[in-house]
């Protein structure tokens, strides 16, 4: 027995249009972002993908993502649970920056450490910084102390795993096709831990926006058979990896 996983990272937003970095901004989804969104949901039906249960941030453009995917397959119905959890890394003082002015000021290698780097955050927000999630209301029954002023993607695994654990491996066991649609950095880091991906090797990983990544899990919820990740890619799947590569030249 195996159960279905896919992931699907958000469609083009317009702070990725813009080549800014996001994190917790709450950019919307471009024209292209919301097409690249409904042919997510096509490819998934083509697959003979059926959704269960969805899984989102509390992101505006993971949300519209996963309806307008969900609406190309007429699956609108679907129960959905939402959690910070699942919201893309927080880049601290860098949000809102342009990644290849940012390198420009800082230098290639600064930049790369800070997007990629297993372990070492970009400078934190100042508490009092209006960027701060403690101002947003849908953050506001959480306690301070555990919202995220600045983030590396240890920071980011560490509070995406009990989500995983505790919300969606439940929905999985009990026998539910189930879709997570969240962001770049918290869907590279469920694939870090489903994978065994190592803390040096997971800087090569780059998801496409709107491309859907299926994975077939066996009892221990990993994957039941290895292979790449871009063999996971369900559509045009040349068209993704080229798109993969374009994310690991934003910051030039």
């Amino acid at each position: 027995m195996t159960s279905t996983l896919v992931l699907l990272r958000h469609g083009q937003s317009t702070w990725n249009l813009e080549n800014l970095f996001t994190g917790w901004y709450d950019a919307d989804l471009t024209d292209q972002g919301r097409a690249e969104a409904s042919a997510a949901g096509a490819a998934l039906a083509d697959a003979g993908v059926a959704p269960d249960l969805l899984h989102t941030s509390c992101q505006t453009r993971a949300i519209r993502t996963a309806n307008l995917a969900l609406d190309q397959m007429g699956r609108l119905w679907v129960p959905v649970r939402r959690s910070w959890r699942l919201n893309e890394r927080h880049y601290g003082a860098l949000e809102g920056m342009d990644k290849k002015e940012t390198t420009e000021k800082y230098g290639k290698d600064q930049v790369f450490e800070w997007r990629r780097s297993y372990d070492i955050p970009p400078p934190a927000l100042d508490l009092d910084d209006a960027r701060h999630p403690r101002f947003d209301p849908r953050y506001a029954h959480l306690p301070i102390d555990i919202l995220p002023a600045a983030e590396c993607l240890a920071d980011v695994v560490d509070r995406m795993l009990p989500y995983w654990f505790d919300s969606i491996i439940p929905d999985l066991q009990a026998g539910n096709t189930v879709l997570v649609v969240a962001h770049g950095n918290s869907l590279r880091a469920l694939i870090k831990h489903l994978e065994g991906i190592s803390d040096a090797d997971i800087a090569d990983v780059n998801l496409p926006t709107g491309v859907p990544i299926r994975f077939e899990l066996g009892d221990d919820m990993r994957p039941a058979t290895a292979m790449a990740l871009t063999d996971r890619f369900l559509g045009d799947v040349e068209a993704a990896k080229a798109a993969a590569e374009a994310v690991a030249r934003q910051a030039g």
